[in-house]
């Protein structure tokens, strides 16, 4: 099976899926890799508009947590999961499905914001068939893909 049909057949699931969870498990974080940790945050703060929220640093190494807010406290105080960036050794782009999603409400505008802050753009904004969901996969300078999914208004 072609990648982008997996891709296009994942994307359907998620957006079935909604907010389904089992018991008290929720999502706390996703983790993404970069050799420049500092500079990989940088960029998602730039395109994502996220903040720095706390950072682990250790003579051999440098973890930076980031999460939405209008402020660093704001971010600080939000309950939703936060993005971790670390350290990876090279610039394997290579991960097709763990990446972290994005609901958005403009998958266009957020595309060029990522293209804006060093990013690149993996698939253009795309209708799902007649679903009203609009998908896009970005990456991050590290490689690292990062799907956008816009739903339909209502």
């Amino acid at each position: 099976m072609k990648l982008s049909k997996i891709i296009l057949a994942l994307t359907a699931v998620i957006a079935l899926m909604g907010n389904i969870y089992a018991g008290d498990i929720s999502l706390n974080a996703a983790r993404v890799g970069g050799k420049d940790v500092a500079a990989l945050a940088k960029f998602y703060e730039a395109a994502f508009g996220l903040k720095e929220v706390s950072r682990i640093e250790m003579p051999t190494m440098l973890e930076i947590m980031l999460n939405f807010g209008d402020t660093v406290e704001e971010a600080r105080a939000n309950p939703a999961a936060q993005i971790v960036i670390m350290p990876k050794s090279d610039k394997d782009g290579s991960d097709s499905v763990a990446h972290i999603i994005f609901n958005v409400t403009d998958a266009k505008t957020v595309a060029e914001a990522v293209k804006a802050a060093g990013g690149s753009v993996v698939i253009e904004p795309t209708s799902f068939g007649n679903s009203g969901l609009i998908y896009c996969y970005v990456a991050d300078p590290a490689g690292n893909q990062i799907e956008l999914l816009q739903r339909a208004k209502r």
